[in-house]
């Protein structure tokens, strides 16, 4: 089956795509794509899915790194540079290394100075967007030569806020950290409130000053066919979920 594979104009002419589950060869809850070599799926069949990744990135190597949410940003100068690595995101000047980042809900964002051929990738759940994984990565794309002026961010399949329900607890966090971010959160059903993730993404990348930051407008919650969902596979009692994989390389 052939990769489903969405792009976005803002980073061309740069490679990259946000993939899809179509076109992998797992089976059972994780059919498709699935690139996690976190879930319980077939190592093998992990690999195989991530080698299709990387020739349709036409890239020698897809590197990624072990996610932990966490604003830890590494520089990857050859693929050995992740070994054993636990971050959030990663940002590179060499050509012929994919950058992949895995998601099942939370931003996979890519981002991509096309003058200074630098660019990055995030893994930017809740936690890694609040405590500044986007801006870190921003930061060290800057190390590498990369303007702040010149990068576009790209937000990929993510979870929506009508697909997100949190508990008060959860707003408390985020006021506490600006009084102004309740503009993220609507009111739910009883004591819960329904957050948008992608909206917070993007006043963060936003503020740092990047040349553009849009959002995909994909909801992995809402397309079983499309993306996997942690969320919706705890509502569904599943057993497991995959991963989508999100790549870019010079």
């Amino acid at each position: 089956m052939t990769l489903n594979i969405l792009t976005h104009s803002s980073l061309s002419p740069i490679r990259h795509g946000f993939f899809t589950r179509k076109g992998g060869a797992s089976s059972g809850v994780f059919s498709g794509l699935n690139c996690g070599f976190g879930s319980s799926d077939q190592h093998e069949v992990v690999a195989l899915n991530r080698a299709r990744v990387a020739e349709a990135m036409e890239a020698p190597a897809l590197v990624s790194v072990y996610q932990v949410h966490s604003a830890d940003v590494v520089t990857v100068q050859k693929p050995s540079d992740v070994d054993g690595v636990k971050a959030d995101a990663m940002v590179s000047n060499v050509p012929g290394i994919a950058l992949g980042t895995l998601s099942a809900d939370c931003q996979p964002v890519l981002f991509a100075d096309t003058e200074a051929d630098v660019i990055g990738v995030a893994h930017a759940g809740w936690k890694g967007a609040l405590n500044g994984v986007l801006e870190a990565t921003i930061e060290k794309m800057l190390v590498l030569g990369a303007k702040r002026e010149n990068i576009a961010a790209v937000i990929g399949p993510a979870i929506s806020q009508a697909a997100y329900e949190v508990g008060p607890e959860f707003l408390e966090d985020f006021i506490a950290d600006d009084d102004q971010n309740h503009r993220f959160f609507a009111n739910g059903k009883g004591d819960r409130y329904q957050f948008d993730l992608p909206a917070y993404g993007l006043h963060r990348l936003r503020t740092a000053g990047v040349k553009s930051a849009e959002w995909t407008r994909h909801c992995t919650y809402a397309n079983p066919d499309l993306f996997y969902s942690y969320r919706r596979a705890c509502h569904e009692n599943a057993a497991d979920y995959g991963r989508l994989i999100s790549a870019i390389s010079l």
